[in-house]
């Protein structure tokens, strides 16, 4: 697994990464909009647990259930979230994040962040520049900007990269990593053991084992020390989201429980 800053296009295009719902590329929903958690608590709070697809197209774009003006606006906000989570529990990643969602509130926002940045490459790319803000310091637009251009190989034109990088922006700030509006600082998130057992999760569908899954852009996005993460980890497996030996500096982590034997199958064949 390259550092968490410079994930490889090849794993994420990797059959098995695209099964379980990564998606990789140089476009983004972010050219467009943000990470809509306003929106996705929303539809996640009316909707089944078990909806499909067809019953989250239903409500947003039938029953506008998020109050949107137009039709347009309504299958357009369908299709930008389904490109950020899937909404659809064929997707593992999806469906995972659904059944953490019913019963960890605080956590919310983290696991939306997690997941966006698993199908969104242009916040992805975002992300290390997230990580190294020390708490207190202020945001600049131009790390954001050349952290998207370099990418991207500089394809937007200035337009189009300024609205990713106030989408990218805000998005990282309903996540809690940012607070202000003109100038936006670098606060520190709290994550709980649920975010961790989906952070976890995360990494090692990508086929990251041992001490290395708290050091994935995943964990590396949470604020927390390795210290802090095993610990967090530990009140995972004691509620019974993952397995976890540590012993003589090893560390075995095995966050499987959360899937279905199906796709146990295809992430053992992650190397």
């Amino acid at each position: 697994m390259p550092p968490f800053d410079a994930i490889a296009a090849a794993e994420l295009d990797a059959p098995t990464a695209v099964l379980l719902g990564f998606r990789s590329g140089e476009k983004g929903t972010h050219t467009s909009r943000t990470m809509m958690l306003s929106e996705l608590s929303t539809l996640l709070r009316v909707a089944a647990p078990t909806a499909s697809r067809a019953e989250y197209r239903e409500l947003i774009v039938e029953h506008n259930c998020l109050g949107k003006t137009t039709l347009a606006t309504r299958r357009l906000t369908d299709q930008r979230l389904g490109e950020l989570y899937a909404l659809d529990p064929s997707v593992p990643l999806f469906r995972v994040m659904r059944e953490l969602w019913q019963n960890e509130e605080q956590g919310q926002p983290l696991m939306a962040l997690l997941l966006a940045l698993a199908r969104d490459p242009l916040l992805r790319l975002t992300a290390p520049v997230i990580a190294h803000l020390r708490p207190g310091e202020e945001l600049a637009r131009r790390a954001f900007a050349e952290a998207v251009g370099q990418g991207t190989h500089d394809r937007f034109n200035e337009a189009v990269l300024d609205k990713v990088v106030r989408n990218a922006a805000s998005s990282w700030s309903q996540s809690g990593h940012l607070e202000g509006r003109s100038h936006k600082v670098r606060r520190t998130v709290s994550p709980t053991p649920t975010v961790v057992a989906f952070a976890l999760l995360l990494g090692y569908a990508l086929g990251v084992r041992g001490a290395l899954l708290f050091e994935t852009l995943w964990t590396k996005s949470l604020d927390s020390t390795g210290d802090e993460l095993i610990a967090l980890a530990t009140d995972a497996k004691r509620i019974g989201l993952i397995d976890l030996r540590v012993s003589g500096g090893i560390v075995d982590v095995a966050p499987l429980r959360m899937l279905t034997e199906q796709e146990r199958k295809h992430v053992h064949g992650t190397n």
